[in-house]
């Protein structure tokens, strides 16, 4: 019924906004004359610019998660604590999203995205000055608590990228907008492997190491900061005429229609979107618990590559951002989305095999190879996720959905990442690996399941009982304590 139209209003052209300023502008109207008012579209030039502002601060955001993890031994060296101790600095991020994503959600729902960035940007800005007051042998609990504001500050920001693409963004472009929003967290993760290394070499000098730290946390909370002052001004709530028809529907539904607990029941009794919540835990979890335990992956084969590790840990995450993007432009042309999930997922199996056999073979260029393999379909897995959700749970609000997936995703990753970590201290890092490989499987499994529950629930039972013989058998760590 409502299409492009180049009559009346012509072609894409500069029109004035109610603010005065000038946007470039697509208008899409409706043909049918009573319901042009309701049904006119717009696409604003500002959106690029919004888009690009919500990466930044995410990226801000996600590169603290990982800053502590891939130098792991050198900060268990400065405040003397366990490596337990510095994986949860990341597994925090995990547990303070699970209490906190229901209510961020509903205050989403109720005051919109310029609330819930400023939220964001002001929480992350003040967790990292709070670590710039850490640096001190004896203040790992200082460290810990801006650590912590740092992680709520994740809460208002993992569930957006869809709700930014939806209110900003025309139909054909949200599952590319989507993927630039996943993008600035990939980004951030990216440069967490990167920076850390080189910013805070181990020396043996905790004078020396404390200056080091202190100066990567004064960067940390410089960016932030200005990060914080462009969302003061310039981040916008929302475009005054929606960019698609399906915001013009959402716009003129009474506010008194929508109940944000009723949404989420409805998305519980939702069976495909069950599936994909556990499915999508299953491959983020994973994603999760090797970039926390990637330093003492490779310090275990490769002893002093601290550097190394984390420029790993980098071909990890551009390989998935190269990945990320890619899935959201043929997401946006083919519109298959069950069938591309499931195809990146099974791939995301396979290169996590491979990254498992052959990270001891000795030879770094294989690492970064099998990394490389691993992060463009386990990453490009993301923004999938999201779209396939919305594609599931239509009419549903994104930012309901996508919170769930996430908060699936911190619950799975929390307890990967502890398990593979005592798999690895108790047996090695292979079976650590060989556990994760078995979960990927289940998740495929679960993405593209046959008709018969029963016949799905034995298939997982075996592979769980397989997992476990697997470990035993080839673990040349097992002791009899």
């Amino acid at each position: 019924m409502c299409e492009k139209s180049d009559n009346h209003f012509g072609q894409a052209g500069q029109m004035k906004s109610s603010d005065g300023n000038f946007d470039q502008v697509e208008i899409s109207e409706c043909r049918d004359t009573i319901v042009v008012a309701a049904c006119s579209t717009r696409l604003y030039r500002r959106r690029w610019l919004i888009v690009f502002l919500f990466s930044s601060y995410s990226l801000c955001n996600a590169f603290q998660w990982i800053q502590y993890g891939i130098i792991n031994n050198i900060f268990m060296k400065f405040y003397n604590v366990s490596s337990f101790a510095i994986d949860w600095l990341s597994m925090i991020y995990m547990l303070t999203y699970i209490p906190f994503i229901f209510p961020v959600t509903w205050l989403l729902e109720r005051k919109g995205l310029r609330v819930i960035a400023l939220f964001a940007a002001s929480i992350n800005c003040v967790g990292t000055w709070i670590k710039v007051a850490s640096v001190q042998p004896n203040l790992f609990w200082v460290t810990m608590l801006g650590q912590f504001a740092c992680s709520f500050a994740q809460v208002f920001i993992l569930g957006m990228p869809s709700q930014v693409a939806s209110v900003w963004f025309g139909s054909d472009e949200v599952s590319t907008a989507c993927a630039i929003g996943v993008f600035g967290n990939q980004l951030g993760i990216a440069i967490g492997f990167l920076i850390p290394p080189v910013l805070v070499p181990n020396v043996d000098d905790i004078n020396e190491l404390a200056q080091h730290i202190s100066f990567m946390f004064y960067i940390t909370a410089a960016v932030a900061s200005l990060i914080f002052l462009l969302v003061v001004f310039v981040f916008q709530e929302k475009p005054e005429i929606p960019p698609s028809l399906a915001q013009v529907a959402l716009r003129h539904m009474p506010t008194a229609q929508y109940s944000y607990l009723a949404s989420i029941s409805r998305l519980f009794r939702n069976k495909p979107f069950i599936l994909l919540l556990i499915s999508y835990g299953l491959n983020v979890g994973c994603f999760y618990a090797v970039s926390t335990l990637l330093n003492r992956m490779i310090i275990e084969h490769y002893p002093g590559e601290e550097v190394n590790a984390g420029r790993i840990g980098l071909t990890l995450v551009i390989a998935g951002v190269v990945g990320s993007l890619l899935c959201g432009i043929w997401l946006d042309k083919t519109k298959s989305y069950k069938e591309t999930t499931l195809s990146v997922y099974l791939l995301s199996f396979v290169g996590m095999v491979i990254y498992a056999f052959t990270l001891n073979l000795g030879h770094l260029w294989v690492v970064f190879l099998t990394s490389g393999l691993l992060g463009f379909f386990m990453t490009g897995y993301l923004p999938l996720g999201f779209e396939f959700a919305v594609e599931l749970t239509y009419p549903e609000s994104e930012g309901t959905s996508s919170g769930l997936l996430n908060c699936s995703a911190q619950i799975f990753g929390i307890a990967f990442t502890i398990i593979q970590g005592k798999i690895i201290n108790h047996f090695s890092t292979l079976a650590g690996n060989i556990f994760l490989c078995v979960f990927l499987l289940i998740g495929s499994i679960m993405t593209g399941r046959s008709s018969s529950h029963d016949k799905h629930f034995m298939i997982i039972r075996s592979i769980l009982h397989f997992n476990f013989v697997c470990i035993v058998l080839l673990s040349p760590k097992i002791t009899t304590s």
